[in-house]
């Protein structure tokens, strides 16, 4: 029999109940300094070549990276864990922990939006994709593959640069199925859909960002309930430093990795004039890939318009999406290193990595059918007030409850209420 632990609480703030008390973190492993001292000296050289070859705004977002891979690493702030522990068991403490980032984004994209702020001559736009069968079906394959993958787009990113071999693998596999969305591009490119839907054009962007933090408060508010009916096992503990350590080798709070997630996103937005994204980069790795090998991918219609063909013919190094992924993985390794967290798998189970390669393949297809991931579409679109991200948290939050049905043909586990932690 299952015993609260934790006194159902009266209050909105106070903490939801759980079947036992959290657990205490162990202290964190002492610094790796060697990785530490090389990934740093890596990352500064990085930043200045990017800056002497291709500017400041791109050394500038290289570097936005760099910071957005510390706090997802010291917050270890994931989607993928947080709807597999919602669904499963019923914890909200990742779902809350979203709200806060989504409404501290949502705040500033209005405030740097609706005045029109932008920097190195850019102009903020908000993220807004169509209403329709490729938003609805990518949203539901990317939670299905984001649970086969162990990580989403963000999670993937800083589980590489943090030494996971597992999550090197669902890269791989994430890379590949973007590459095979833009070799079929044709197949997709008419799937029928509404245009559009942006709660500023009609409300003006105090409105949206009224009916915006009302939404995410009720979001939280029903998953107390759900908590509070399902008892669910807390979250388990990273090991962190104490004290002022804590900053550069702990484990952060959900809610400040939150909070600081959302003020680098919006400088994104300012350097850049769009939001914070992650998935294009992959489908322009791996088209450089194929031309490296020979093959000619800029024939393809998906790297035909102007756009794309612009990116595709520009250096990597260029790019405004591959810099901020290239600076997460930098940033998170650079976090692992400190906290003596960084540890490369070599010994990966044959199903587990079927797993990871095949939840990559169906995500990358899965982000380019829905215009983007739980960052460039879920976050950015419900930031931007757009009714496209809303409708993608819908779908990738059913497809998650099938991919953790799908998990179990691999023999990798889910939350049970029985755990100590989730």
């Amino acid at each position: 029999m299952i015993v609260t632990t934790t006194a159902p609480s009266r209050s909105f703030l106070a903490p939801a109940p759980t079947c036992a008390a959290p657990p205490v973190p162990d202290p964190a492993a002492p610094v790796q300094w060697r990785p530490l001292a090389s990934i740093g000296v890596l990352g500064a050289a990085l930043v200045t070549y990017v800056g002497l070859a291709h500017g400041a705004r791109q050394a500038v977002l290289l570097a936005l990276g760099v910071g957005l891979g510390l706090a997802l690493f010291h917050s270890r702030f994931g989607f993928t864990s947080a709807w597999r522990q919602l669904v499963a068991v019923g914890n909200g403490a990742g779902l809350r922990a979203h709200a806060v980032l989504l409404g501290t984004t949502a705040t500033l994209f209005a405030l740097i939006i609706g005045t029109g702020t932008g920097l190195f001559g850019s102009t903020p736009a908000p993220s807004a994709g169509p209403l329709g069968v490729g938003l609805v079906l990518g949203a539901f394959l990317f939670g299905i593959g984001m649970q086969l993958g162990g990580a989403c787009a963000s999670g993937t990113l800083f589980a590489v640069g943090s030494g996971q071999g597992t999550v090197v693998l669902t890269l791989f596999g994430f890379i590949a199925g973007s590459v095979l969305y833009t070799w079929a591009f044709p197949l997709v490119a008419d799937l029928p859909a509404l245009p559009p839907v942006v709660l500023a054009d009609h409300l003006g962007w105090f409105g949206s960002w009224v009916v915006t933090i009302a939404a995410l408060a009720v979001v939280v508010a029903v998953s107390r309930v759900v908590q509070a009916r399902r008892n669910p096992p807390p979250t388990g503990a990273v090991p962190t430093a104490r004290g002022a350590a804590r900053i550069l080798r702990g484990s952060w709070p959900l809610w400040v990795g939150g909070v600081v997630l959302a003020v680098l996103g919006a400088g994104v937005l300012l350097v850049s004039g769009g939001a914070w994204g992650i998935t294009s980069a992959f489908a322009l790795w791996g088209a450089k890939a194929l031309q490296v090998l020979g093959l000619h991918p800029e024939t393809w219609a998906y790297w035909q318009s102007p756009a794309q063909a612009k990116m595709l013919a520009g250096p990597v190094l260029a790019d405004k999406t591959s810099l901020t992924d290239i600076g997460i993985m930098i940033g998170a390794a650079l976090g692992a290193t400190a906290g003596g967290a960084w540890v490369l798998h070599r010994s990966i189970p044959l199903r587990t990595a079927l797993a990871a390669v095949l939840g990559g393949i169906v995500m990358g297809v899965g982000a380019r059918l829905a215009g983007g991931c739980n960052i460039g579409a879920y976050l950015a679109g419900i930031a931007s007030g757009s009714l496209s991200g809303w409708l993608w948290g819908l779908a990738a939050l059913a497809g998650t409850w099938v991919g953790l049905r799908g998990r179990r043909l691999f023999g990798l586990a889910n939350p049970r209420p029985s755990d100590s932690v989730c």
